[in-house]
């Protein structure tokens, strides 16, 4: 009986891995039949299995053994409140397409809550797809504010601010940072900061009831340099004083210390803290942000985390 239970366990892992690849990453079945190592027609079956047995819906709805065990090893090595690892596309590892799913998916959860909550977010590419992943939603009772601007020094603005573009589908109050990403000087960022509406939206991102961040890698394809906010000359300088990684442009070591100095002087986010009791998600996934990740985990500056299953066996190796 054990070892029927053992292989029908397994038949639903496999189904639920064609579905997800399927359905999720969008592969073709001959694409699923040489990343699972079976035929066209087991690839077939598999993702019809998926279906019949209702492990797919619009997300996948079935904890894979792997993912799962990935998951409790997280929580209990890193002091995790919670871990969501989903599975890895073998062709893609650093794909964001099925993070952005299961983030919604947690983003959701907290819009579905009928007494009012105040949920704050960062900026960048894989929160604007997790944005792009819930659906309409009428959710009056609930604030959402950015922990920071999206504005260049010039006033143009970056394309992965996701607080106006969340309101609208899911018609909340929210609260925009009016500022840019980082002041001209010490001066300016204490001009900035004195602004009532400044103040008022600083206020309501310490009472958030949950906080989503985006985590950033140092270097010359680190989103801080692609998105011009910070010279290839400064990112170079700020790995030499042993950045490893960024939230919200706040830059820290490898052990979640803040760096001192450089660009962390102009940053005119929020305050990033080590996370209290309120959950943090820290949403990432890629062999390149490993470094960031991990020193986000070190210092808890994220008590949550949303990532995949390659990541996630990369980070436990430390």
């Amino acid at each position: 009986m054990k070892q029927k239970n053992t292989a029908e366990s397994s038949r639903l892992d496999d189904a639920a891995r064609a579905g997800w690849l399927y359905y999720v990453a969008g592969n073709t079945q001959d694409e699923i039949a040489r990343k699972l190592g079976v035929s066209r027609q087991s690839a077939q079956r598999l993702v019809s299995l998926a279906v019949s047995e209702r492990l797919i819906k619009v997300r996948l709805d079935h904890p894979i053994a792997r993912c799962m065990e990935l998951s409790a090893r997280m929580i209990e090595r890193f002091g995790l409140q919670g871990c969501d690892v989903v599975p890895s596309d073998p062709d893609a590892p650093s794909s964001t397409i099925g993070i952005a799913h299961a983030a919604a998916a947690e983003m959701e959860r907290h819009f579905n809550s009928q007494q009012p909550k105040i949920i704050a977010f960062g900026t960048g590419r894989t929160l604007r797809a997790s944005v792009d992943q819930i659906p309409s939603m009428d959710c009056p009772q609930h604030r959402i504010a950015s922990l920071l601007g999206n504005m260049m020094s010039d006033g143009s603005a970056s394309a992965y601010n996701v607080i106006i573009r969340l309101a609208d589908r899911i018609n909340a109050r929210h609260y925009p940072m009016p500022l840019p990403v980082f002041a001209r000087s010490r001066e300016e960022l204490q001009l900035l900061h004195n602004q009532e509406a400044v103040h008022s939206i600083l206020d309501l991102i310490r009472q958030a009831d949950a906080t989503f961040v985006g985590i950033g890698n140092m270097g010359p394809t680190a989103p801080l340099a692609m998105d011009g906010f910070v010279s290839l000359d400064e990112m170079r300088a700020l790995e030499n004083a042993g950045a490893v990684g960024e939230i919200t442009s706040w830059v820290y070591d490898r052990d979640g210390n803040m760096i001192e100095g450089l660009t962390n002087d102009l940053v005119a986010s929020a305050p990033l803290k080590p996370a209290g009791d309120k959950p943090v998600y820290g949403i990432a996934a890629g062999d390149g942000k490993v470094p960031a990740m991990l020193g986000a985990l070190q210092g808890r500056l994220i008590n949550c985390l949303i990532t995949n299953e390659a990541t996630a066996e990369q980070l436990l190796k430390f």
